[in-house]
């Protein structure tokens, strides 16, 4: 399974269009080689550089496994966007306080979709994909606030 995105390259810079900088608005990804037997897709977008823990910026789940491409800004008809450590439900862009920061867009091939609220949490997510997860694919970016 791959995951890019036309914004930018594998450890390259987000643009600061998709921070809390710019518009602060999910970036365009794409999607291929998904294996055939998925049932869904989960998108996590996580900072682990953040001060003190690991920082969730996005997560989604129960991906139509046949979607190849993730408009900029967008969300996806039937899947579910989760609440980030932000408090706020959908993608909240980079924002690091300091420093040049990670940030992992890890997608998953799951054999199986979640039943969840939209208040479930990262680690609630990565619990119910346990033992059901078939490929993942992985985009990392960069990104630091000029101060």
């Amino acid at each position: 399974m791959q995951l890019k995105s036309p914004a930018f390259s594998q450890n390259g810079v987000v643009p600061a269009k998709y921070t809390c900088d710019g518009q602060n608005i999910s970036p365009p990804l794409q999607i291929a080689e998904t294996p055939e037997n998925a049932k869904s897709l989960v998108l996590i977008c996580d900072d682990p550089d953040a001060p003190g823990t690991t920082w969730t910026h996005w997560t989604v789940w129960n991906i139509d496994p046949t979607t190849t491409e993730i408009v900029e800004g967008t969300t996806l008809a039937g899947s579910t966007q989760g609440v980030t450590d932000f408090g706020e439900v959908g993608y909240g862009g980079p924002c690091p306080p300091s420093g040049t920061h990670r940030y992992f867009f890890k997608l998953y091939a799951l054999d199986t979709m979640l039943n969840m609220s939209y208040q479930a949490k990262k680690e609630d997510i990565e619990k119910a994909m346990a033992g059901h997860v078939i490929d993942q694919a992985q985009l990392t970016g960069v990104y630091s606030r000029g101060r």
